[in-house]
């Protein structure tokens, strides 16, 4: 008679879940309904959860060269910086970090180049060894440089949903293959220019890295600069910058029609036409207005000066490393800097800015407008309204932040507006040249800098689409009125 007593006792208790389980499930719900409903909002959930990881492992004594913790708000700016590829910096990057330190910013910068979606996707795949329907339109929200679009997408521009499995093994061989190459590579320049063959086993895959993901992080106390002399190490690392910043998407393409250019995704030809573009006239900019600086290039021969004129331009579109004080450029290749730095690079790359297919897209309109052409039309396509719309939501999104941004650092630092906007811009297009303000900011404007950080990384396009989830169609049209414009 006492059996089924216990008995039902037992199955009593088991019918009453323990609280912590109840509430981690609904924490894991909640998770998996986010990432399902919202991939771009379940992107910005999963940065800063990363950011807050590693703000902790920065804080951690071990990680400080000296044995210290490091203050709040560099550790938070280190994390920032490292998880959205940024480079910018309130403290000394080689001396302030132990070698565990430098690890832990290696492989957060590996992180946030590959993209917290698709590294989510690629580890899925291993795991499973295929990718559901889900996983895959998860992955196609963060490879698919045209993410937001609402309507139909032609499959020219885009990434078929079919071949989001061979799109992330591409990021994933292309990433390993591109930095193991490019560290080969650097490694002999490096020896060349005097570093020890031991230290330069750690220091060629750490540039490598820096190069490919378009951060810009050195671990030596010269930088860069180690290297001015070395046009191998620079031309390499220039190569570097350009394979990151032109995207997983274009190098997708490139592996499969690399000789059949006709067969290029329109998206292909523009990146690669337009970062081409940017670069030799960036190039060629900084040559004729820094030529007779005796600060930057003024002292240097005919060919250090092209070169360091080149090397600046590419670094410009996102590379952040830089041999030349970006303090001592004349007031007009710092303009022109900012330009190049907030263009950025290609679409779901490791370059940040408004993207050059943006800025080809919009230049395009306009020229489309200019010939009296109803349609923009480029290598006989023709690109929808609806990509122009975005293409410019995302430069006005984009200025916002940047004005924004500027504006408040100015008030409370009340430093010269040209090296307040120089970094911001900076910042916002994760580049990580400086003119010297960010490592002199006090802790308020360093939290005001890391959300431009953040949110020029998420990207504005993928911000723009998490906010426009909620919006509803509209079933109805209003009556027309033209105001006047211009």
């Amino acid at each position: 008679s006492e059996t089924p007593g216990r008995v039902g006792m037992s199955e009593g208790v088991r019918a009453t879940p323990h609280p912590l389980r109840t509430l981690g499930h609904r924490l894991f719900e909640l998770f998996r309904t986010v990432a399902q409903n919202s991939p771009s909002r379940f992107a910005i959930f999963v940065f800063v959860g990363l950011i807050l990881i590693f703000t902790g492992l920065f804080s951690l004594p071990i990680a400080s060269a000296t044995g210290e913790v490091t203050a709040f708000a560099d550790a938070l700016f280190t994390a920032v910086s490292t998880i959205c590829v940024t480079g910018l910096s309130t403290v000394n990057m080689a001396t302030q970090w132990s070698p565990f330190g430098h690890v832990v910013i290696f492989i957060g910068v590996q992180i946030g180049a590959m993209g917290v979606l698709t590294l989510a996707s690629i580890l899925g795949l291993v795991i499973s060894r295929r990718l559901g329907l889900r996983a895959k339109l998860l992955a196609a929200g963060d490879t698919n440089p045209l993410r937001s679009h609402g309507g139909p997408v032609n499959e020219s521009q885009t990434v078929r949903l079919g071949e989001i499995g061979s799109l992330l093994r591409v990021v994933a061989l292309s990433t390993l293959v591109i930095e193991l190459v490019v560290a080969i590579l650097l490694y002999p320049g490096m020896l060349a220019s005097g570093i020890e063959w031991n230290v330069a086993l750690w220091e060629a895959p750490f540039y490598a890295a820096m190069a490919f993901t378009n951060t810009g992080f050195t671990p030596n106390v010269e930088g860069v600069g180690a290297f001015a002399d070395n046009y191998w190490v620079l031309t390499v690392l220039m190569g570097g910058v350009f394979l990151g910043s032109i995207g997983f998407p274009v190098i997708f393409a490139l592996r499969r029609e690399l000789w059949h250019i006709r067969r290029w995704p329109l998206h292909t030809k523009l990146t690669l036409i337009t970062t081409t573009t940017l670069f030799f006239l960036g190039g060629f900019v900084f040559l004729g207005l820094e030529f007779n600086n005796p600060a930057t290039l003024g002292s240097l021969d005919a060919a250090d000066t092209t070169m360091q004129s080149f090397f600046l331009s590419a670094m410009t579109r996102s590379g952040g490393f830089a041999v030349l004080d970006m303090s001592e450029l004349n007031g007009s290749s710092q303009i022109v800097a900012m330009m190049l730095m907030f263009v950025g690079g290609g679409s779901a790359s490791t370059a940040g800015g408004i993207k050059v297919t943006t800025l080809a897209v919009i230049a395009l309109a306009v020229w489309s407008e200019a010939k009296g052409r109803s349609s923009t039309q480029v290598f006989r396509r023709r690109i929808p309204s609806d990509v122009l719309r975005v293409a410019l939501s995302v430069l006005a999104w984009g200025s916002t932040i940047v004005a924004l941004s500027t504006v408040i650092i100015l008030q409370i630092t009340k430093a010269d507006v040209a090296s307040v906007l120089f970094d911001v811009i900076s910042g916002f297009a994760t580049v990580g040249l400086s003119t010297g303000l960010t490592e002199q900011l006090p802790d308020s404007a360093k939290y005001v800098l890391a959300v431009t950080i953040v949110m020029g990384r998420v990207g504005t396009v993928t911000l723009a689409a998490a906010v426009a989830a909620t919006s509803r169609s509209q079933l109805y049209s209003l009556p027309v009125e033209r105001p006047i414009v211009g």
